[in-house]
């Protein structure tokens, strides 16, 4: 099973989810002592980090093991049908509802409920929730009477729910009632130690699964994932590994920049080549260009993030023309959040940026 799969796959070993980093460690020793606790958890942090896996952890080590681990994605489902989703309805409640239904709370008793991406929920079920996790009650659409669950609420988000409230998005309330034990997923560039193990165990379960027999990367390679910045995360790698297995070809990584070590410079926290670090002539003109690159990217990326993957309000908000932002987004390779999209074609690319369209020649959604 790979870290980004379902809630009814088998979870990946101990050894392949925390790695070896001194991050991961810390999220492990912090996940054996609040495991145990009736109390909500907030599990924060970039898309593809594997937060979907942590949220089945918990229920694995909690003493709500042996009963259901229901999962609800959020930006999924439509916000009209998300109230019925979540706390069911009665029969003749509305048109087309001839028999009653249990909701994913209800189906949760006595075990797990996994909110991902909770950012995205409505504001008016925001409150629902939130007298669901103050006495654990709800009420089903066109019922009269509360109803009574036992269930543990795990939450996710790749996004900073402070500002969410201070753009009046998300309830302060709420906020403050799932953030009581709070699980942050670093990013995989900050944990290159942990690429190997992830990179063997993606090998051997897609060699598994696809009946293939692809060899383990050369040190070279692994030099190389181990120094990409990885935007898309686990979920990234994960993708990479997969064509792999299928082409069997090592040529499948030359799209990935260019191995560039790098040190910390005390001073201001920048990544500095190493080159520069033991005293090795250098050209600071392509190092520079190289540095400028890599930070603009993951700029761009940060922004789109932040405003949900829309293109027209992330170039208004780095002051850039929309035309502009489709030409950086094709040059710096970014992709779709939710897929691994083919690179367009450059008729495609021409296309959108000459119309300033909403094509989806880039790999992008709104």
């Amino acid at each position: 099973m790979a870290l980004g799969t379902s809630s009814i796959d088998p979870l990946p070993p101990l050894s392949v989810i925390f790695g070896k980093s001194p991050a991961m460690r810390g999220i492990r020793e912090q996940l054996e002592k609040i495991s145990a606790a009736n109390l909500p958890v907030l599990i924060h942090g970039e898309s593809g980090t594997g937060k979907d896996v942590l949220a089945r952890l918990f229920h694995k080590l909690s003493p709500w093991a042996s009963g259901p681990f229901v999962k609800i994605n959020c930006p999924a489902i439509p916000a009209s049908l998300m109230e019925s989703e979540l706390f069911g309805y009665e029969r003749g409640a509305f048109t087309g509802a001839n028999t009653s239904k249990p909701g994913r709370v209800e189906l949760a008793h006595r075990g797990t409920l996994f909110l991902d991406e909770i950012s995205e929920l409505d504001l008016g079920l925001q409150s629902k929730l939130l007298q669901l996790l103050q006495d654990g009650q709800f009420c089903r659409i066109g019922a009269h009477e509360d109803k009574k669950v036992e269930v543990r609420v795990v939450c996710a988000t790749n996004r900073k729910l402070e500002q969410e409230i201070e753009a009046g998005n998300f309830r302060s309330d709420l906020f403050y009632r799932i953030n009581v034990l709070n699980v942050h997923v670093c990013p995989l560039r900050e944990r290159p130690e942990d690429i190997p193990i992830l990179v063997d165990h993606f090998i051997e379960v897609y060699n598994d699964k696809y009946n293939m027999r692809a060899r383990p990367l050369s040190a070279e390679v692994m030099r190389k994932l181990q120094a990409y910045s990885w935007p898309g995360n686990i979920r990234e790698l994960e993708n990479i590994i997969k064509r792999y297995i299928i082409f069997g070809m090592e040529s499948v990584f030359a799209g990935l920049p260019e191995r560039q070590e790098s040190v910390v410079n005390p001073a201001g926290g920048f990544l500095i080549p190493a080159e520069i670090a033991e005293g090795t002539a250098v050209s600071l003109k392509k190092l520079t260009k190289q540095l400028v690159v890599e930070l603009e990217k993951q700029i761009i990326f940060k922004s789109l993030q932040a405003h949900d993957w829309n293109r027209k309000k992330t170039a208004q908000a780095l002051r850039i023309s929309y035309r502009a932002l489709l030409y950086k987004i094709r040059d710096t390779g970014l992709s779709s959040r939710k897929t691994a999209a083919p690179a367009p074609s450059a008729a495609g690319e021409a296309a959108e940026i000459e119309g300033d369209g909403e094509a989806r020649a880039v790999g992008m959604h709104e």
